[in-house]
């Protein structure tokens, strides 16, 4: 499940909302549909364009003009995940299951800020919109590479749902902003904007859909997978490639993982002690754990660290390469 919140410059956020409401309209309007789709929120499912666009434009009290009003909010399931909600419920429902799981992130949004009075999204200004393709922009790799055209349909199912919030309460009086980095670190920040975490918002997404529509996402799928990949130490990198390699054949390479994985979700990096500790096993039994699939068929190439091993550099003898540098000088 992929999550973002649009800044500025992407949802040109500090004017009027008119522009992205007429954006998100453009496959009403491009493919002329005989039932386009509604914009809806928590409380209504067939809500005109003008009608969120009013709504939102005039939920701005005490902001000023360089403030942003609202933000966008980007719900994009992956390719596995609309085919499961499809298999489950059919292709028109999974549009409905979509928009229901839009519903509960929006109340995950609303609880990140952890501010007294915020509790669902009920106590947002909000309004979404579902597509159903995506186009390719000049960004895009193909694009650039000529391979596709600007404004061009990707393939396969695209379906995913745009939301726009206010940046204030539903009560008009109070801000917030998901783009703040404070974490309840600054209280004074905090007690203005709130404590909102955006990577423990993407987390809970995840969460969210998993438990709502019973997926069974494999580790290697996970959000915290990817980002122990991506900013996770080295030890570490490779310690989770190794236990999701060996999830298939041995639990307790799972269980490990999941350890990790659920580590990373909180907020946190456990060490190898401190995971040990927590499923009551040894330094040594961690690597007996880790060398078990190789007997089971899994490819795990290592060192006795259960690590990947560098290849060595043959080193030259000193007379070859005096020998070759005498011929590159002449």
């Amino acid at each position: 499940m992929y999550l973002n919140i649009s800044d500025s410059s992407t949802a040109n956020n500090k004017g009027s909302s008119g522009t992205l409401v007429h954006y998100l309209e453009k496959e009403n309007r491009v493919l002329e549909l005989e039932n386009p789709e509604r914009w809806f929120n928590q409380k209504h499912s067939d809500i005109e364009p003008y009608e969120a666009r009013r709504t939102i434009d005039q939920n701005i009290a005490k902001l000023s003009k360089t403030d942003a009003k609202f933000f966008l909010i980007n719900i994009s399931p992956s390719q596995k995940e609309i085919a499961h909600l499809k298999a489950c419920f059919g292709a028109e429902g999974a549009k409905t299951q979509l928009k229901a799981y839009a519903k509960k992130v929006m109340d995950e949004y609303a609880r990140n800020f952890n501010r007294e009075g915020i509790n669902s999204s009920k106590d947002l200004i909000w309004f979404a919109k579902l597509e159903n393709h995506r186009y390719y922009s000049y960004k895009d790799k193909e694009v650039k590479e000529g391979t596709k055209k600007r404004g061009e349909l990707k393939a396969g199912d695209q379906m995913h749902v745009q939301v726009i919030v206010s940046r204030k309460d539903a009560s008009n009086k109070i801000k917030l902003s998901p783009m703040n980095n404070s974490r309840g670190k600054n209280v004074e920040h905090s007690k203005k904007l709130g404590q909102f975490d955006r990577m423990k918002f993407k987390q809970s997404g995840e969460t969210c859909f998993d438990k709502f529509f019973d997926f069974d996402r494999k580790l290697g799928d996970t959000f915290a997978y990817a980002k122990i990949q991506k900013n996770g130490t080295f030890e570490q990198r490779m310690q989770l490639s190794t236990l999701v390699q060996g999830s298939a054949v041995n639990t307790e390479s799972r269980d490990l993982a999941v350890q990790l994985i659920k580590s990373v979700a909180e907020g946190t990096f456990l060490s190898t002690t401190t995971m040990l500790e927590s499923v009551g096993k040894t330094a040594g039994d961690f690597m007996k754990i880790l060398l078990a699939p190789v007997s089971q068929g899994v490819a795990i190439g290592g060192g006795s660290d259960g690590l990947p091993v560098k290849p060595k550099k043959k080193k030259k003898k000193k007379g070859q390469q005096q020998e070759q540098e005498l011929q590159i000088s002449r």
